[in-house]
């Protein structure tokens, strides 16, 4: 189904999804990917609630969503004859964006309303009890099966068995694994759209977070077993009085079928704070949220005022990652703001690099404030980045969405007018052997003390200086350790499932030229990832048995919580120069 589609449906709850895939025969299982195809093409109309879809010019399909969602397999009804058991409902449920089942108080698209944690919350056991350790096996072979198709092969009906385990998942209290899987889900669907939007590291991010909750849960204990599980909602607390100076704001556009702006601010202490407004929506509504009021209290500031003004706030509550929430005790009104070079906001900017960079690392935001000189562009696979020198580093520069509806890309283009400009940033760290960062904010380039939100204002050529902005083809370190070898099994593999790597190819050659750069266990991680992938036993006839997805699954999460440290550890290196 077409993104434009797929926004116009309402959400679908995972467990809807699954028990209608169940609900098909295995002869229509079979046609559900033609039949989610076929139903792109056919007229939508919303009215209220509801959303109608014409199969043809007899038979209508309707979701019912009050509340924005579909929570109940009986919320999808279908005329034509076949009906309950079509598999129009399973197409239009595999083809919609997938609902949050959990309670969260200000999940992505959610109420915005704040739940107030007590003191003294009941301790969870220190065991994960049998019916965690069942959703975790689940959740281990949906997961699997996704790497035996790889995102070519999964389809609709593996999709649906991976929401299952999610679903049977968050009921037994594993909030984190449920939460990736349905993100894997949803990069899935955008990856076979060919959606903008998806990006292969979240796939291979998610599939590896599935996979890893999954292997440790029956192990852990303590502090490791609560980490592993994750909660329920956001666990906002009561935080006094604020005084927030608006830093900048940033478009959110999701595959998943979620739009709007999130607005970053800081107390005089340097911590950050973030506003929300993220609904179902599409392009236009992550274009136009910027303009909307923020639903903080009496203010009437809209995101992209709250940008550059400031917020005094009385009763506030606020969720571990610094998002506020907007609760009926909620009190808030606009105040003066600060420039980027003026006190408190200047002082993120005095944070050395290295210690933000520990900060993303460990758990804190990865939000990187940086003071750079633009160099001009550079060629890559993906297309143009924006060089800069900072720090004594040479930092790649990259947009933060494709989608053509927002500025980044553009912006990005004609910044690199501007070479030789010193200007502060405001970036989104990317993990990578070498100095990347997603351009979010940056200060005007011919204007002083004018911001420019990377994804929501457009710079005009007319304002830039006319320097030349001639490509630059940065040659790669000869020094650089390959790990790319290894990296790239891993990605292809999610890509093209275990068959694209049970075929003969150079994995000796790779595997000692990584041992040669001192990287032995990355070699044989690579291996064990090609012996996985080709491994085919044979009954007593001498007939060939299935693969073993597990041991295949196994292998690969190896390789890629492998690939991740690597990467993160050549990332720092890179970055100290």
């Amino acid at each position: 189904m077409s993104q434009g589609t797929r926004q116009e449906l309402p959400a679908v709850a995972p467990s809807v999804t699954a028990e209608l895939v169940a609900a098909l025969s295995p002869r229509l299982r079979k046609r559900l990917d033609a039949g989610i195809t076929k139903l792109a093409g056919r007229p939508t109309v919303r009215d209220g609630d509801t959303v109608r879809i014409a199969v043809d010019d007899d038979t209508d399909l309707e979701l019912h969503a009050p509340g924005g969602s579909v929570t109940t397999a009986d919320g999808i009804r279908c005329g034509c004859l076949l009906a309950p058991d079509c598999l129009h409902r399973a197409a239009a449920a595999s083809a919609a964006p997938v609902a949050e089942e959990s309670n969260s108080g200000d999940g992505e698209g959610g109420s915005q309303e704040a739940v107030v944690v007590a003191e003294g919350e009941v301790a969870e056991p220190e065991w994960a009890d049998a019916a965690q350790r069942a959703a975790a096996l689940a959740l281990r072979a949906a997961a699997a099966a996704v790497l035996e198709a790889g995102a070519d092969g999964a389809g609709a009906v593996v999709q649906a068995e991976l929401l299952r385990a999610a679903h049977t998942a968050r009921l037994a209290g594993l909030h984190r694994a449920a939460a990736s899987a349905v993100s894997v889900v949803t990069a899935l669907r955008a990856a076979r759209a060919g959606d903008p939007a998806y990006r292969l590291v979240d796939l291979v991010g998610g599939l590896r977070d599935v996979l890893a909750v999954a292997h440790r849960v029956p192990h852990a204990t303590g502090a490791e077993l609560a980490a592993l599980r994750g909660t329920a909602r956001q666990p906002y607390r009561p935080d006094g009085s604020l005084r927030l100076y608006g830093l900048f704001s940033e478009p959110v556009l999701t595959a998943s079928g979620y739009a709007g702006a999130v607005t970053w601010t800081a107390d005089p202490e340097g911590r950050l704070y973030q506003v929300s407004d993220v609904a179902p929506g599409g392009a236009g509504r992550a274009v136009g949220a910027a303009d909307r009021p923020v639903r903080l209290g009496d203010t009437a500031l809209t995101h992209r005022e709250l940008s550059r003004a400031g917020l005094a706030v009385s009763g506030a509550t606020v969720s571990p990652t610094g998002r506020l929430g907007a609760g009926a005790g909620v009190r808030a009104v606009g105040a003066p703001g600060a420039g980027w070079h003026e006190e408190p906001l200047d002082r993120l900017w005095t944070v050395p690099v290295a210690e933000q960079l520990t900060r993303a690392f460990n758990g804190g935001h990865d939000l990187l404030f940086l003071e750079v000189t633009l160099l001009g562009t550079a060629v890559e696979a993906a297309g143009g980045c924006l060089l800069a020198g900072c720090d004594g580093v040479v930092l790649r520069l990259t947009a933060a969405h494709d989608h053509p509806a927002l500025a980044h890309r553009d912006n990005l283009r004609l910044l690199a007018a501007a070479r030789g400009t010193t200007l502060r940033v405001v970036a989104r760290l990317t993990p990578a052997p070498h100095p990347r960062a997603r351009l979010l904010a940056t200060e005007h380039p011919a204007q002083p003390g004018i911001r420019v939100d990377v994804g929501l204002d457009r710079l005009q050529r007319a304002d830039l200086p006319l320097a030349p902005a001639s490509p630059v083809r940065p040659a790669p370190s000869a020094e650089e350790a390959p790990v790319h070898l290894l990296r790239r099994r891993v990605q292809q593999a999610v890509c093209g499932g275990r068959r694209v790597l049970s075929f003969p190819g150079d994995a000796g050659a790779d595997a000692r030229r990584l041992g040669r750069s001192g990287l032995a266990t990355a070699g044989g991680l690579l291996g064990e990832l090609h012996a996985a992938a080709a491994e085919r036993s044979r009954d007593v006839f001498g007939r060939l048995l299935p693969a073993d997805p597990d041991r295949f699954a196994r292998a690969w999460l190896a390789a890629a919580r492998y690939t991740e440290e690597v990467d993160r550890a050549l990332c720092v290196a890179a970055w100290s120069g």
